[in-house]
């Protein structure tokens, strides 16, 4: 049997990935699933939006007037555009501390014509350029702000990542007992949560509104307008997260994770949306998302041209031809109340 993600070259099947999928509304009800929506992972930087929460609620992004584009990218995994640098090196600013302080450390940029010109003009990476580099700043704003040991805001222990422990157990309806925890790229804490839990996280992300319980509702409300609003800063060019917050405009919210992991909220339907590529390769996940996007009737006919290299995306060699394409072919699975 094939498996839902095909890669094809020269009009021949050439590999193939699993995904699972889990969509649930903000109670929580499995509306839509494929492979297994229980699936146990780390979200990875798709968890960001949530791990932002801390900076709001403990008042430091208010404190440090923090504007909306600061919070956008304090939720991204940029692609160290020159936008993104200097945006993050405007929230440095406010709260005066230098890149040494970020524990992320240098990492080649996506934008690698942005980067080339660094290195033209006698220049070359450093934390700023880590597509990480919004999370840690706004980590270390909330850390300076309650006088919590800044230079240790990294580690499980801090007071900073317990409190993300327990507003994870909030959002995604989790026992906080039950969030285990490893260490991500940048450094950082990142949590394993089954599929369908951390789907229920981006449904609350896209209609706060609908929480019974307000404790984190307007900090939700505030990450989701500022992702919606600038989703340039979430991403970057030529990036799906970018690019269907665009096209989508105000219709949802979307951020990728490492190891094949995307989650999306819509908004009007109050549906949030968990992907994971079994084999981690992330080339898997944005054909999933617009085929779950696609079967949810959630685009029309010039979303779907405008999106094209995600629903078909395309395989170049070395001199620029086409020569192959990866697609996505499966059917969710509807789950009645």
């Amino acid at each position: 049997m094939t498996k839902p993600i095909q890669v094809y070259r020269g009009g021949y099947l050439e590999s193939t990935h699993d995904v699972h999928i889990a969509i649930v509304d903000t109670k929580g009800n499995l509306k839509y699933s494929y492979g297994d929506p229980s699936r146990l992972t780390f979200p990875r930087s798709a968890l960001k939006p949530f791990q932002a929460i801390s900076l709001i609620e403990s008042g430091a992004a208010e404190h440090f007037s923090f504007t909306d584009e600061e919070i956008a990218v304090s939720c991204a995994s940029h692609s160290g555009e020159e936008i993104h640098r200097s945006t993050v090196l405007g929230m440095m600013e406010k709260i005066n501390i230098k890149e040494s302080d970020l524990y992320c450390g240098p990492q080649i940029p996506k934008d690698i014509e942005g980067y080339k010109t660094v290195i033209r003009n006698g220049g070359d990476v450093s934390p700023v350029f880590n597509n990480c580099s919004g999370k840690h700043t706004g980590m270390i704003a909330a850390s300076l702000y309650l006088n919590e040991s800044p230079k240790t805001y990294y580690e499980l222990s801090h007071p900073l990542q317990q409190r993300i422990i327990d507003i994870m157990a909030d959002v995604f309806g989790m026992k906080r007992e039950d969030i285990e925890a490893a260490i991500d790229g940048c450094g950082l804490p990142t949590h394993y949560l089954p599929l369908k839990n951390f789907a229920l996280g981006f449904a609350r992300l896209a209609r706060p509104d609908q929480l019974e319980d307000m404790t984190h509702r307007d900090a939700l409300e505030r990450i989701r307008n500022s992702m919606m609003a600038h989703p340039r800063l979430v991403a970057g060019k030529d990036r799906f997260d970018t690019d269907v917050m665009k096209v989508l405009k105000g219709k949802l919210v979307s951020k990728m994770g490492a190891e094949g992991m995307q989650g999306i909220g819509l908004v009007e339907e109050g549906l949030g949306i968990a992907i994971k590529v079994e084999d981690g390769n992330d080339r898997g996940a944005y054909v999933a998302a617009m085929k779950v996007l696609e079967q949810l009737n959630i685009l029309d006919k010039k979303m779907v041209e405008r999106l094209l290299k995600y629903e078909k995306e395309p395989i170049f060699n070395t001199v620029g031809e086409k020569v192959g394409e990866i697609t996505a072919e499966f059917t969710l699975n509807k789950h009645e109340d």
